[in-house]
């Protein structure tokens, strides 16, 4: 069986970003996409998000990112990264669901269903979409009304005249709340009290963030939130569920859920039919598994103290998209770091010489 020098697992934009840099590099790879068509975890967002909802999505190498419009995202983005992959001939597979990753006498076999690819190295680029966290509460599995994450999101009028709980502190409840207060009740539980500003989002803010991130994946912690660093705005269109009081009622998490509502640690209830969770996601690489990359603080540590791609554990191994670089603009960055981590590899390979990284 052919072995790749490397293959990219997850075609979103952290995954078209390393496919074009490894394609400029001159390495042979192709990209292994989960979903039926282009667009990454875009196509799944609900119809009502529009590319000027979105917080931005940065440009593909050697293209130029979507216009800020009324359209919608979901139509928008799969179509530009559609043209991305055509105009710069990328080599994606799909639909391929990889199953696990494992190691057989150094050459690394991705495993989907029947199917299997060889490689020399692997860059992971499975985002977080397909691995939405929600917490258990005492008495949920009670419940008589609906409960829905993210991932589920239909868009505000499927919630027009039921009383609606959002959970949750991130950036995602607070554009819920904006679509869904002017149009029906709602209840809004956070487990810290939000952090708000009313500033520009400066570049030292968000090199703040960042570098709690990176902090983290470099001692091997799994990445969390980065909300607390940099806060929480509203945009123009939420402004009319800040003057209903959306935001000011905010309330701490509840103590556990009955069929028709929420009770609090003081005894108070509240009727609610909905229970919306934007509760956030968490890393989707339960395939890689069989390379046991996980550190003893139960996340992947990567080198470069929490900068680069390379996993510690094992240099034949990125992963882009994951931690600091969970988000367009750092996925884009991680991508040429992750070629050039698959080229380090592949000529430590050639040289034959052990594959070494530094965790510093």
């Amino acid at each position: 069986m052919e072995i790749r020098e490397s293959i990219v697992i997850g075609a979103g934009q952290a995954g078209l970003s390393t496919s074009f840099h490894l394609r400029r590099l001159g390495i042979d790879h192709l990209v292994l996409d989960a979903n039926d068509r282009p667009g990454g975890a875009w196509q799944h967002r609900w119809d009502a998000l529009t590319m000027d909802d979105v917080h931005g999505v940065a440009e593909l190498p050697d293209a130029h990112a979507p216009a800020r419009d009324q359209k919608r995202a979901n139509v928008v983005v799969p179509a530009s990264f559609a043209d991305y992959e055509r105009e710069h001939d990328l080599p994606v597979i799909r639909p391929v669901h990889v199953d696990r990753v494992r190691d057989d006498d150094g050459i690394l076999v991705v495993q989907a269903g029947e199917r299997e690819w060889r490689a020399r190295t692997i860059v992971n680029a499975t985002g977080t979409w397909t691995q939405p966290f929600l917490p258990h509460y005492p008495g949920m599995e009670t419940f008589l009304g609906e409960q829905l994450h993210t991932v589920d999101y239909p868009g505000p009028e499927h919630f027009r005249g039921k009383r609606v709980l959002v959970v949750g502190g991130g950036a995602s409840a607070v554009q819920f709340l904006g679509a869904l207060a002017p149009i029906t009740d709602t209840l809004w539980a956070t487990r810290r009290e939000p952090i708000w500003r009313d500033d520009d989002f400066t570049p030292e803010a968000g090199a703040a963030a960042v570098a709690l991130v990176e902090q983290r994946v470099a001692q091997g912690l799994p990445p969390q939130s980065v909300v607390g660093v940099t806060g929480l705005m509203l945009r123009p269109q939420e402004r009319e569920a800040q003057r209903l009081g959306a935001y000011a009622d905010r309330r701490p998490m509840f103590q556990r859920i009955e069929p028709d509502g929420v009770r609090w640690a003081d005894g108070s209830f509240e009727r609610v039919d909905v229970i919306l969770w934007a509760t956030g996601f968490r890393p989707a690489i339960a395939h890689l598994g069989p390379l046991h990359l996980r550190s003893d603080a139960g996340g992947i540590q990567l080198d470069r103290a929490g900068r680069g791609t390379t996993a510690v554990k094992d240099p034949r191994i990125q992963l882009v998209g994951y931690g600091p670089s969970a988000s367009t603009i750092g996925a884009n960055r991680a991508g040429r770091t992750a070629a050039i981590g698959v080229q380090r590899a592949l000529q430590a390979v050639s040289d034959g010489r052990a594959v070494t990284v530094s965790a510093g």
